[in-house]
């Protein structure tokens, strides 16, 4: 029995899938302060035009450039494996397939759209990126990418995450960047929080909020900034993994899967494997889609579906997606991947369209699902992809409830090895279970009132 397929560089995908081009509704646009949609030139102190063209793009495919190809085949394709010996400890009838992304050089999928970016904005003449970073696994992508295209990178990363992982600020500075710890005195925005809270754990929203202000300040117009997730063109870059899975799982001899999973913070590899898969659900396929959060940052299970922005300091447009609010300071879980306060506008779309089945799970059947696999399958996980294991595990089991042999893929998105103080807290009994308290999502989303309203599909 085959336990992994690998596919040959020149079967890698040539084309980006765009979910945009299938969505039963059209996208709906970002808007300004004035509540008006904004167009490509109010983005262009941020991105370059190039990477803009791809955020608003309707169309169903798009070219990988020779150059990123290349990039891409230091690691890419990546081998999908059989979950053999996870199945037999379960006892189960599904077979699980994973997808492993933590083959890259920087150990997660984050490469995949990091090179990318980095190549546009190369091309386009920028000679910096600033950027924002939770776990670090983005930043250290980031730090990757620009390291091999001659780019200058500045991370600015969650203070939680700085201060849990190390590991991954020495991996950045391995690659030539630079990474600080957010909120930091470097950027208005950062001394702003640190005057009001300054022992504040930092999020997401922050951190995004200096590295964009860094961007736009500076006068020769030399710097841009990258996010590493949410954003439609990311999600478009990521997509190379579901569309290298559909081939593997032919050569598997599985004609589709039954169920497709994988860990949601801001969408990136959860939209990278599903995308593709959706748009043959879309078509008309039967096939369950879920995204998994913590239960302690309840984005897609709990929070409304809002214009807000994307950071604390709004100076990102107002993006229509699920949301806690853009001031939401996350409880500082061990996911640190996971901790964002919105969600991709097209994957909340897609949970509008009634195409996913988003679902929360908490830390610790996250961990004992990590060490299950572990202990049977050999990888050690980072803890956001523990959360689509857990989910995994849970399908597997009620195929073995009704007795179905059902296909389960997931998104394996990055390795677990910079992550061990986590498993070290867990073993020691210092984790617990959270569920964001209700006054407490209330509280975080009364923001919220002051934005216009997306629109809600009809029957959705």
């Amino acid at each position: 029995m085959s336990v992994k397929i690998y596919l040959q560089e020149d079967e890698m995908p040539r084309q980006w899938y765009n979910l945009a081009a299938d969505l039963p509704h059209p996208p709906q646009p970002p808007l300004g302060p004035d509540g008006n949609p904004i167009g490509p030139d109010q983005l262009a102190a941020v991105f370059p035009m190039n990477l803009i063209e791809q955020e608003v793009s309707p169309q169903r495919w798009i070219d990988i450039p020779e150059k990123v190809l290349e990039l891409l085949a230091r690691w890419r394709p990546t081998p999908l494996h059989r979950a053999v010996f996870l199945e037999k400890a379960l006892g189960t009838p599904a077979k699980i397939y994973y997808k492993n992304e933590s083959v890259s050089p920087a150990g997660s999928h984050k490469p995949n759209t990091a090179v990318a970016q980095a190549y546009y904005n190369k091309e386009f003449g920028i000679k910096k990126l600033t950027t924002e970073t939770g776990a670090g696994q983005w930043g250290s992508a980031l730090a990757f990418a620009t390291s091999l295209l001659g780019m200058e990178c500045k991370v600015y990363m969650v203070r939680i995450s700085f201060d849990q992982k190390p590991f991954r600020k020495l991996l950045m500075q391995t690659w030539g960047a630079t990474c600080i710890p957010s909120p930091s005195d470097q950027t208005q925005a950062g001394r702003d929080i640190l005057a009001k809270t300054p022992d504040t754990p930092g999020s997401l929203g922050i951190a995004i909020s200096e590295a964009i202000e860094e961007a736009v300040s500076d006068p020769k117009g030399e710097t841009r900034y990258s996010l590493g997730s949410v954003l439609n063109h990311v999600m478009l870059h990521q997509t190379i993994i579901g569309l290298e899975t559909k081939k593997q799982l032919a050569k598997f001899g599985e004609k589709k899967p039954d169920i497709v999973i994988g860990c949601a913070g801001g969408g990136s590899n959860f939209a990278g494997l599903s995308f593709p898969f959706l748009a043959d659900k879309i078509a008309g396929d039967d096939i369950t889609v879920i995204p998994v959060e913590p239960t302690s940052c309840p984005t897609m299970t709990r929070a409304p579906y809002a214009y807000d922005h994307g950071d604390v300091a709004r100076m990102t447009p107002l993006l229509p997606m699920h949301s806690l609010g853009h001031e939401f300071i996350p409880p500082p879980i061990h996911a640190g991947g996971l901790r964002y306060h919105g969600m991709s506008p097209l994957v909340s779309q897609a949970i509008m369209e009634g195409l996913l089945e988003p679902r929360a799970v908490h830390q610790l059947e996250c961990y004992e699902a990590a060490l299950l696999f572990a202990r049977t399958e050999g990888l050690v996980v980072a803890p956001e992809t523990s959360h689509a294991i857990a989910v995994a595990i849970q399908e597997a089991k009620k195929a073995k409830e009704e007795g179905k042999e059902k296909v389960i893929v997931f998104n394996l998105s990055g390795h677990g090895l910079m992550d061990l103080a986590g498993y070290d807290a867990y073993f020691q009994g210092k984790l617990q279970d959270y569920s964001l308290p209700e006054e407490d999502l209330v509280a975080s989303t009364r923001i919220l009132d002051n934005y216009p309203k997306p629109k809600v599909f009809a029957g959705v």
